[in-house]
């Protein structure tokens, strides 16, 4: 079971990319890929997000067990928006988790739009992913520190687990919090075999974030000297535990 738990479908307003349902298809196609966990590219607006939470929710229901949701609404949207469509998103369309973009979205995760995210995850009961790395000061790893010590029922993933440059600090923010899980895309192998000899496999899992990254991410993985059960969890199944998957 491989389980890619970082996609996007639709157009990114920040980084002026389309992420295309072909590239999605032709990843798991190529790749041995079973299942891939889909958000949308950046929406500011209410009615943009809503557009593409549909039309994830639409590649779904076209390739039944294949693709599960990860809704991403602008935490910033005024009254109750915000709560209205992440609701929708897992009660009606039965999306898995909820993205938070500190980047792109301008959300400081300790701010009160930011703590807003993961308090409704928890009435949820879903995990929260979270970007890192690029767009400090609030896509650092270590301000998901008092989240996660103050609310250990929480599951959090850390996207791209710093990437590179904070990835010391995503290592540290997983060693001292067990509910705190590294999705690292886009840093080296020797980081991941270190991570999963430090914290153990079921720590740790693949993401593209790119479905032409896939099989780059992939061959890191397949590379970085683990064994056969490090891999089992690390490609498939700390993902298929964490988000609840089948």
């Amino acid at each position: 079971m491989i389980i890619d738990a970082h996609a996007h479908l639709g157009y990114d307003e920040i980084f002026d990319e389309d992420f295309a349902e072909t590239a999605l298809l032709e990843s798991q196609s190529r790749n041995g890929i079973d299942i891939t966990l889909v958000q949308p590219g950046t929406e500011h607006d209410l009615a943009g997000v809503q557009k593409q939470h549909d039309a994830i929710a639409d590649l779904i229901a076209r390739h039944p067990g294949r693709f599960r949701g990860i809704a991403n609404p602008n935490p910033h949207l005024r009254g109750d928006a915000y709560d209205r469509e992440v609701r929708r998103c897992v009660a009606e369309l039965g999306f898995v988790g909820i993205k938070m973009h500190p980047l792109a979205h301008a959300v400081n995760p300790l701010g009160r739009h930011g703590r807003h995210v993961f308090d409704l995850a928890r009435e949820l009961s879903v995990p929260v992913m979270v970007h890192t790395g690029a767009g400090i000061p609030w896509a650092a790893p270590s301000l998901l520190g008092p989240i996660a010590e103050g609310c250990p029922d929480l599951k959090l993933v850390v996207a791209h687990a710093g990437a590179g440059v904070l990835s010391a600090e995503a290592g540290v923010l997983a060693e001292r919090h067990p509910n705190v899980f590294l999705e690292p895309s886009w840093v080296g192998g020797f980081q991941v075999r270190s991570w999963v000899r430090a914290l153990g496999a079921n720590r740790v899992m693949f993401g593209s974030d790119h479905g032409d990254n896939a099989e780059t991410e992939l061959v890191k993985f397949r590379s970085a000297g683990l064994s056969q059960d490090e891999l089992g969890w690390a490609l498939g199944g700390t993902a298929a535990s964490v988000f609840g998957l089948q």
